[in-house]
């Protein structure tokens, strides 16, 4: 049976490969984008709403699909004001779960990080982990929480701190562990994939298990 899928966050480095797989993949007839920006690509599945992400909510009778894949982050050097930075990484996946669970989504699919917790005294992690509680709290269907470690692949802007971070990833990854090894985009797109299809025996998917799926 075809379904319909939704993408909140497509033009993102994860989002762009995941619409890609999306589109290539028979089983999905329809792929409906939320985004604030175009994407640039034209495709006969393609359903684009142009919104203030912020105001997801109202967006309530458009939000209705089999999927519900959530890619959506931003960065301290893009959001430096911690209550906006917050309103994206946090209120933005809260409000597709509250919209999920009304709706009576089958499967919400979220982009966390490896280092999400709640109880974290580091901003980021903290933000990412009440973000991680709360989408399983407001959506009672099948959640999946994605946590991967750095994400590789070339951005758009430029990004200092991780440029760094990827050097560095890049010589040493071959002997980390396999839960902190830098992971491609596409990967994480391909677990997605994989999961939203034939689900798994966890919510919360680490950055190794990621991989493995993606295999």
């Amino acid at each position: 049976m075809s379904k319909t899928a939704i993408v909140l966050g497509a033009t993102g480095l994860v989002g762009h490969h995941l619409l890609e797989e999306i589109l290539q993949d028979e089983s999905y007839e329809k792929v409906t984008l939320f985004s604030r920006s175009p994407i640039k690509k034209t495709h006969p599945k393609i359903e684009e709403h142009l919104i203030d992400l912020f105001n997801l909510e109202d967006y309530c009778n458009q939000f209705k699909a089999n999927d519900v894949f959530c890619c959506i982050g931003t960065t301290k050097s893009k959001s430096p004001d911690k209550k906006m930075y917050k309103k994206v990484d946090y209120g933005i996946p809260i409000d597709a779960a509250k919209l999920s669970g009304l709706n009576n989504i089958e499967k919400l699919l979220v982009v966390s990080a490896m280092g999400a917790n709640r109880k974290s005294k580091v901003f980021y992690n903290r933000v990412k982990g009440q973000m991680e509680r709360d989408v399983q709290f407001y959506n009672s269907n099948e959640t999946y929480i994605f946590k991967p470690s750095l994400i590789g692949g070339k951005r758009n802007e430029s990004r200092v701190g991780e440029t760094i971070a990827k050097a560095f990833f890049s010589v040493l990854n071959p002997i980390l562990p396999k839960k902190i090894r830098s992971i491609h985009p596409q990967d994480i797109a391909k677990a997605m994939m994989h999961v939203a299809k034939k689900g798994y025996n966890s919510s919360k998917i680490p950055s190794d298990e990621i991989r493995m799926l993606a295999k």
